[in-house]
């Protein structure tokens, strides 16, 4: 689901110490979502 992606996402770039990171979801029929997450230090 994409409350999972948006969650391992955001872990991910605490673990990492990243900062940006983009997320992509298929809603269906043709449909897509792209949804970037910006970590403040």
């Amino acid at each position: 689901s994409g409350a999972r992606l948006a969650g391992t996402l955001l872990r991910e770039l605490e673990r990492r110490g990243g900062r940006h990171g983009i997320a992509t979801m298929c809603i269906g029929v043709g449909q897509g979502l792209a949804t970037l997450f910006e970590r403040e230090p």
